[in-house]
Order: C-alpha cells, then sequence, then structure tokens
C-alpha cells in the first residue's frame, strides 16, 4: 500500500460522505426537504471534487482505470452504513447487508493488495 492509495481512499471517503447528505439530508432534517438546488450545491461540489481528486490519487496508484472504478464503489460500503445507521438509525446488521459489507471488503482487498 502507497501513500496515493490512502489519499485515494480517504477522498472517496469524503466524497460519498458528501454525497450521503446530498441525497439524504432531506430525510434527516425537515429544512431540506423538497430542496433540489441547495443540496447540489452544497454537497454536490465537494463530493465531485473529492471524486475527481480520488480517482486521479488512485489512478497514479494503480495505473489503471478499473481499480479506481471499484475502490470508488466499495468505499462507499463504508461510509453509507456508519451515516445511515448514526443519522437514520438503520442497522447495518442483516444478513444481506453484512455479507454486502464482507464483499466490498473483499473487492476492496483485491484491488489493493493483488500486483
Amino acid at each position: 500500500m502507497n501513500i496515493e492509495l490512502l489519499v485515494a481512499c480517504s477522498l472517496y471517503a469524503l466524497g460519498h460522505t458528501f454525497n450521503w447528505f446530498a441525497m439524504h439530508s432531506q430525510f434527516v432534517w425537515p429544512w431540506w426537504e423538497g430542496r433540489v438546488i441547495a443540496p447540489a450545491i452544497v454537497f454536490g461540489l465537494p463530493a465531485g471534487f473529492s471524486f475527481i481528486w480520488g480517482t486521479t490519487f488512485a489512478f497514479k496508484a494503480m495505473s489503471e482505470l478499473w481499480g479506481p472504478r471499484f475502490l470508488g464503489f466499495t468505499m462507499s460500503f463504508f461510509v453509507f452504513p456508519l451515516l445511515t445507521w448514526y443519522f437514520m438509525n438503520e442497522s447495518m446488521f442483516t444478513l444481506k447487508t453484512m455479507i454486502c459489507i464482507l464483499l466490498s471488503f473483499a473487492i476492496l482487498g483485491v484491488q489493493m493488495f493483488w500486483r
């Protein structure tokens, strides 16, 4: 593992965090309900930059585009369950969700450690 992969993972996690708030703030706080433009700007722009820079670092580390694609996808399975549990009180400890998370760990491991 190198520093580019760590930075890429951090940026993807940050991007997914912003994305979670852009998509789901409407269900957490009444003020966001029915608003479309405000969350797209407030959360969408930083999410977009995080994903772009994350892909830049991941590509430098992996020298391919498939690796960053799966890395970004897998990082969402770290962020989404935690934020959904914390803000929506929805447990990630169902059999279906736990299997999906374990598969995400497997995908991440293959992409990061298979050379």
